[in-house]
């Protein structure tokens, strides 16, 4: 019987392999996408220190996101994302797609995100 590996697995397959190459720096930090069904979370990480300098949610109660899982959800969080890297003085990100494909809800939170002036 063959063995399926599930869509998750493949994701962190690709993920580890976009992550060979892939890394923030303290001049450019790397925009981190996650996921779920049901929310969708970005961090903006410095991968030199290990540090996470800037982080959104859907799960977080002060945006008032009533459905975390859809476009609509990604496009907030992209710019809010964005907003807290200009409080933070941060311009210039590496975007991390996470192994998911550019589509959908994460081009979504990019789009947004370089409409509110992330540059990548």
């Amino acid at each position: 019987m063959i063995k399926k590996v599930s869509r998750n697995e493949m994701r962190v397959e690709r993920h580890n392999r976009i992550r060979k190459d892939l890394s923030g720096t303290a001049e450019r930090p790397r925009l981190n996408v996650f996921r779920s069904n049901a929310n969708i979370t970005a961090q903006i990480i410095d991968d030199e220190k290990g540090v996470t300098l800037v982080s959104a949610s859907t799960l977080e109660k002060d945006l008032k996101i009533k459905n975390g899982g859809n476009v609509e959800a990604a496009k907030l969080i992209g710019a809010e994302i964005a907003k807290r890297a200009k409080k933070a003085k941060i311009t210039k990100v590496v975007f991390d797609r996470g192994g998911y494909l550019y589509h959908g809800r994460v081009a979504a939170l990019a789009e947004a995100a370089r409409e509110n002036g992330l540059e990548f």
